[in-house]
Parts: C-alpha cells; structure tokens; sequence
C-alpha cells in the first residue's frame, strides 16, 4: 500500500517538474515591449477593478430596489386586503418601474462600455504611434 502511494507521488512531481521546466524557456518581453506591456496589465486592472465595483453598486441596488418593491407589494396587499395571484395593477405597476430600471441599467452599463472601448482605442493609438517614434532614427 504504502509503495502505491510512493510511486503516485513520484510520478505527480514527475510530471509538475516536467511543466515546470517547460515554462522556463518562454521569454518575457523587454524593453519598449516590456513598458507597453506592464502599461496595458496595470490598464486591465484597472478596468477589471472599476468594472467589479459597479458590478457590486449595481447588485446592491437592485437588491434594494428589490426589497422595497416586495415591501410595499405586500404593504399595498394588507392595506386593500387584495391577495390575487394573477397580475393586477400593483404587479403592472411594478413591471413598469422594474422595465424601467433594467433600461436605465442597460443604458448605463453602454455608457461606460463604450467609454471603456473610447479609452483602450486611444491608448492603443497613442502606444504604436510611441513606439514608431522611438523606432525613428
């Protein structure tokens, strides 16, 4: 039992080693390469980070919107004393602002795509036009 378990992890480290020796030979970029590249990564992060904050905002948003149109569904419900499964004007109504707030979301979320794809077009842009200038003699 215990040689089972010996050559299992004799071949596994075998096997990592052998990857790992592979990953060795690929080069990273260098010089005006190397800069374009840390400059595009810290690019990235940043609009990963700023796209997963408005990920966060905006679920906690509709959470609330949520939570205050369940509330007062079942507010306007024990007020008129209506409990009808089938859609009545509080459901339509809430359809409505619910339509109305995924518009607003959807309008807002192609403002800052389109923004974000303005904004990597004219870092891409200023870039090569850097890197043709240095490549000048």
């Amino acid at each position: 039992m215990r040689m089972r378990y010996f050559m299992a992890i004799t071949v596994a480290l075998a096997a990592l080693g052998a990857q790992a020796r592979a990953q060795d030979t690929t080069t990273k970029p260098g010089g005006l390469n190397k800069i374009a590249h840390n400059v595009s990564g810290t690019a990235k992060k940043a609009g990963r980070d700023t796209k997963a904050e408005l990920k966060r905002a905006s679920s906690g948003a509709h959470r609330a919107l949520k939570a205050n149109g369940n509330e007062a569904k079942e507010d306007a419900a024990a007020a008129t004393g209506i409990h009808n499964p089938t859609p009545g004007p509080i459901d339509k109504a809430a359809r409505k602002v619910t339509s109305a707030s995924k518009k607003t979301g959807a309008h807002a979320k192609h403002a800052v795509k389109k923004s974000a794809s303005k904004t990597h077009d004219q870092l891409a842009k200023a870039g090569k036009e850097a890197k043709e200038d240095v490549k000048k003699p």
